[in-house]
């Protein structure tokens, strides 16, 4: 009788090497219907190049984007930014016009002659329009006609004026084309002393109260600049104490495990940036459209209205283009100041915790 060997398992084929050779088909199933198992292939990305990249979960932001603080903060900034625009535009019309007085009243001087007993006025007039055309710098000379003097008393005297009944005095104007060669001081002794009755007025005192009037409309007006930058700079830092409180525990776990002061700034920093920025430009584009609005309405004509006295006292009512710039330096000055601020008052917050 020959000996058999013992069945052996799989497992031991297999370490022999003499097991079943994998046929290459996929078992059948019930029925003899043989399935195909296929792996769930997983999405993977791949770069330009062909090669497979690993995508990096996003961290989501301490302060949360589209908390009702920061939409509150950004109309607040909006507001101010809208204020500090108006007044860059109320300094720069108000320093162009009393540029241009003075510009105006440099290049112009007045002779006045009054009536003398026994003395000719309209030879007066004449001898002196003459003689003041006689020094250097001097462009066009005349006198006003008597229409043009009744016209100037009308305000105060009526319409029915006779200027041979009362004794007014007659004005010649005298434009200056160089002022540099002109010498004042010398004209003005000459014609008082040659023309009896004659008075020089450069209008001197004139232009000193323009300049200080517009120095002062300057002064005042970065004044009432930087009280509204303060009162955003302290709405920042309000916010910023309101947004810290708000994620209170998550700033605690990062400042306390570890994480570096200037990487929990940033993220209050870069939110408040954003904020700034857009309540800059809003109320900017807002403060622009203004300046087009009062240009608009300011030279309308109206002679008794609000528009026509800003007329009869700042001339041609018009924005330059420095005071488009200046509201364009505004709002980056506002989300400067606001991304600065939230650092600080974060920095400040996080040394108190230490």
């Amino acid at each position: 009788m020959e000996r058999r060997e013992p069945a052996l398992t799989r497992h031991e084929q297999a370490q022999r090497g003499g097991g079943p050779r994998p046929s290459g088909k996929a078992p059948k199933g019930p029925g003899g219907i043989r399935r195909s198992f296929k792996a769930p292939k997983k999405p993977v990305k791949k770069t330009q190049a062909g090669k497979r990249r690993i995508q990096k979960p996003r961290q989501a932001p301490i302060v949360p984007p589209q908390a009702v603080a920061g939409r509150a903060l950004m109309l607040v900034v909006a507001i101010m930014s809208f204020l500090a625009c108006l007044t860059v535009g109320f300094v720069t019309v108000v320093n162009d016009a009393a540029t241009d007085w003075s510009n105006e009243l440099v290049r112009e001087i007045t002779i006045q002659i009054r009536p003398v007993d026994g003395i000719d006025m309209l030879q007066q007039i004449d001898r002196t329009v003459a003689l003041a055309q006689e020094f250097q710098g001097v462009g066009h000379v005349r006198a006003l006609s008597d229409q043009e003097t009744q016209e100037l008393l009308q305000p105060w005297l009526g319409g029915d004026l006779n200027l041979d009944d009362l004794p007014v005095p007659r004005l010649i104007l005298v434009k200056i084309a160089q002022p540099e060669l002109l010498d004042l001081t010398e004209m003005k002794a000459t014609i008082e002393d040659d023309i009896r009755g004659a008075s020089l007025d450069d209008h001197r005192l004139w232009t000193q109260q323009l300049s200080s009037m517009a120095n002062g409309a300057v002064v005042i007006g970065f004044g009432i600049l930087i009280l509204v930058l303060a009162s955003m700079i302290l709405s920042v830092v309000f916010a910023t104490r309101a947004a810290m409180s708000g994620n209170k525990e998550v700033v605690e776990v990062l400042h306390f495990v570890g994480a570096e002061d200037s990487f929990i700034a940033s993220q209050f920093q870069r939110h408040f940036l954003v904020l700034g920025l857009k309540g800059g430009l809003v109320g900017g584009a807002i403060g622009c459209l203004s300046f087009m609005l009062i240009e608009f309405l300011g030279n309308t004509p109206n002679e008794f209205g609000a528009a026509g006295q800003a007329q009869a006292l700042l001339g041609t009512i018009s924005v330059s283009w420095l005071g488009y710039v200046g509201a364009g330096l505004v709002v980056v000055l506002v989300a400067v100041l606001t991304a600065l601020t939230s650092r600080i008052a974060v920095h400040s917050h996080l040394a108190g915790m230490d």
